[in-house]
C-alpha cells in the first residue's frame, strides 16, 4: 500500500478519503466488490470509475480509464479498467508521485468509499482496517 486512509477532522478539512495502492501503469484494475459500474469518464482531468454495490456503497477508482461502459454490471474481480497515468500538475498533482514505489510499481490507483457523502476506510470492508470505536463523550 502506497498510502492508507486518513479521514480528516471535518467534512470540510483536508485528509485522503481512501487508499493508495501501488500498481504498475496500465494494469487492469477489478472491481472490489459487486455492483454496477455507474460512472467511467473524466473527473478533474482524471479517469475515474465508479462502481455502485447492492448495499448502497461506492468504490471510486482513480486515475482508470474504464473499459466497460456505464450501466455494466460487475462481479468482484471483473475487469472494470486500466490504471492510467494521473496528470500530475500543480492543479492536478499525482499524490503518489513523491513516493518511493517498491519494485515493479510506477503507479498507483486510489480507491475510495463512500456511503452517501462519508468517506469510509475501504481495508474495513476487506477486514485488514483497525476497527472503528465509539468512544464516551469526555
Amino acid at each position: 500500500m502506497a498510502r492508507g486512509f486518513e479521514p480528516p477532522e471535518h467534512a470540510w478539512k483536508a485528509g485522503h478519503r481512501g487508499v493508495d495502492l501501488w500498481s504498475a501503469r496500465g494494469a487492469v484494475v477489478v472491481a472490489p466488490g459487486a455492483g454496477v459500474v455507474t460512472f467511467a469518464g473524466s473527473v478533474a482531468g482524471k479517469p475515474v470509475v465508479v462502481v455502485t454495490h447492492p448495499d448502497g456503497l461506492r468504490s471510486s477508482l482513480e486515475p482508470v480509464q474504464g473499459t466497460v461502459p456505464r450501466g455494466t454490471a460487475v462481479r468482484a474481480g471483473d475487469p472494470v479498467g486500466v490504471l492510467a497515468a494521473a496528470p500530475g500538475d500543480d492543479a492536478n498533482p499525482d499524490h503518489c508521485a513523491a513516493l518511493a514505489p517498491p519494485t515493479g510499481a510506477d503507479a498507483c490507483v486510489h480507491w475510495g468509499v463512500r456511503r452517501g457523502e462519508t468517506y469510509l476506510d475501504p481495508l474495513s470492508l476487506l477486514g485488514v482496517a483497525p476497527p472503528i470505536v465509539l468512544l464516551p463523550p469526555s
